[in-house]
């Protein structure tokens, strides 16, 4: 039985360089793993090259060439969006029809990172951008990253008018480090912070008094590391949950993040941050390339003079005034090349540097158009941790090829089990329904039990979504976590959880893969207003499927 529960755990604020490679040697729970790159192939002018083959390409894994097992071009419909079918009464976690590969963008308004000014600007430019560029087949939803999570404004839709009116109505909301000083968010950034050392007990006298010196002159630095884990994991959580709510719909999506910075300090794509902050940041990124989205960071800043000399406040000389200036140095002249190593690592391109954020909009919908996908088998017996390099190359000249430059590969990306009760909790409180495992919901019988209502429900879990493992006798193994739980403003009134296991010949794998399986469960509650969220785990694969809906309770 497993127990739901919405606490991810709080992590406390340290300081420290941390790289993947750093973890302890990965422990793979499949002998095979494939690895998917998606390649974005245009000439010199952005049009999409067609008609390529696998003879054109060669793939690298840290400079070792690979054998591509695989290799598709896919050119994404153009149809009008269709939503699938539903019975009355049944309510369903995909939002799109996934027979075909479909160019998906989703806009990312973060106001975790951005300054409070600069989330006017972006909304002002994504408005011009939907009312004069957006296609009429294009899928196209919007959400909120905020300090209380994600916040859907708009639901995956083609329609400009209903995106622009969602956009009328949201407001913003003060960033984590907002009126915190440039150096003092430098400060916490780089990691100079005495007061660390001095509150671990291990700083002499004189250190000490160099702190107290230290923290009267550069303000609260550990206040605001503590405001930046907070704002990394907030980030590194809402991806994740973006993710999942895109890993059901076939084909390249797009996730235009309109931002003001990276919210930690990366200096190679194998930094990861401190502590237990790694393996969320590290699940994040494995779960965007699953589901084969490309992060376009678009810096809603605009124009900026990252010159540490442009802003003369709080200057000062000596040695503490070359400290100050290295630690802006550090932060300000770094921003950019973070959100391009980012962009990078998910095969997607930053935007800064431009008051044109409109065509920015423009040029990372467009990009998913078309791609080829190439398919590789991961060595398994080569268990080093760490960020593993990817390359694609052509032997012809004139093209610009965009694809992802690698992969974590850790016990965090490796293993699902170490994952299993933050997904849950995770997948419970996210407003977005995830969608890797397709799940049906329907409702049952309500009964009298004393004081409160016994509410039957059904999930139909599609055999397809559902990883299968064999035993040594021949059967498939499958293992599946299902959770419920009914809240009211955020308090939980009605939970229920069970994990069903199964050993399946070779008649069930096929009635499976027809039908699917069929789960049976009841809450009981008393009368009132709630809102229902059912999760759906696949723990072999580590697949997440959600669903959630009003329930009304007589």
């Amino acid at each position: 039985i497993l127990l739901c529960s919405s606490d991810s755990g709080a992590v406390p604020p340290q300081q420290s360089t941390q790289r993947a490679e750093d973890g302890n040697k990965v422990t793979f729970k499949s002998e095979t793993v494939l690895v998917q790159v998606p390649a974005i192939i245009t000439d010199k002018s952005g049009n999409h090259l067609h008609g390529l083959t696998r003879a054109d390409f060669q793939l690298f894994e840290n400079g070792k060439e690979q054998k591509i097992i695989s290799f598709e071009e896919v050119t994404t419909s153009s149809s009008k969006l269709a939503i699938p079918a539903s019975k009355p009464g049944e309510i369903h976690n995909l939002a799109l029809d996934g027979s075909h590969a479909r160019s998906v963008t989703l806009v990312v308004l973060d106001t975790i990172n951005t300054p409070f000014l600069d989330q006017a600007y972006g909304r002002e430019q994504l408005v011009k951008y939907l009312a004069r560029d957006l296609s009429p087949t294009q899928p196209f939803g919007l959400v909120i990253l905020s300090s209380k999570g994600l916040r859907t404004v708009s639901g995956l839709t083609d329609d400009p008018s209903v995106l622009i009116e969602a956009l009328k109505r949201v407001s913003g909301e003060l960033p984590k480090l907002q009126g915190v000083d440039v150096d003092t968010q430098a400060a916490a950034a780089t990691g100079d912070i005495p007061e660390l050392k001095a509150l671990s007990g291990m700083a002499s006298a004189s250190e000490i008094t160099q702190f107290m010196q230290a923290f009267v002159a550069r303000g609260d630095a550990f206040a605001a590391s503590f405001y930046q884990d907070r704002a990394t994991e907030e980030t590194m959580r809402g991806f994740l949950e973006i993710a999942w709510s895109l890993s059901g719909i076939s084909g390249h999506k797009s996730v235009i993040w309109a931002t003001g910075g990276f919210p930690f300090l990366m200096d190679s794509p194998s930094t990861v941050p401190h502590g237990q902050l790694a393996p969320l940041y590290e699940r994040t990124m494995a779960a965007l390339n699953d589901a084969q989205i490309s992060v376009y960071p678009i810096d809603v800043r605009g124009l900026l003079n990252l010159s540490p000399g442009a802003d003369v406040t709080s200057r000062r000389g000596g040695a503490d005034g070359m400290r100050q200036l290295s630690n802006r140095n550090a932060l300000l002249t770094s921003t950019h090349n973070m959100l391009s190593d980012f962009a990078d690592m998910t095969g997607g391109r930053a935007f800064y540097n431009t008051n044109d954020l409109a065509g920015s909009f423009q040029k990372a919908a467009a990009d998913g158009s078309s791609y080829y996908l190439l398919s590789y088998y991961l060595d398994t017996h080569n268990n080093h941790p760490g960020w593993r390099k990817l390359k694609v190359k052509m032997d012809r000249g004139g093209v610009d090829i965009r694809a992802r430059s690698g992969f974590f590969v850790t016990n965090a990306t490796a293993n699902p089990e170490l994952s299993h009760k933050a997904d849950i909790a995770y997948a419970l409180t996210s407003p977005l329904d995830s969608t890797g495992v397709p799940v049906t919901l329907t409702w049952g019988a309500s009964t009298r039990a004393g004081e409160k209502q016994r509410l039957e429900f059904a999930l139909n879990v599609a055999g397809g979504g559902l990883m299968l493992e064999p035993d040594q006798a021949g059967r498939q193994l499958m293992n599946l976590d299902f959770c419920a739980i009914a809240t009211r403003k955020g308090e939980v009134f009605g939970t229920v959880s069970q994990t069903v296991t199964g050993k399946l010949n070779q008649a069930a794998v096929q009635k499976l893969s027809a039908s699917g399986i069929d789960y049976h469960n009841a809450l009981e509650l008393a009368p009132g207003q709630y809102d229902f969220r059912v999760v759906v785990r696949d723990n072999f694969s580590g697949k997440i499927g959600s669903v959630s809906a009003p329930l009304t309770v007589n």
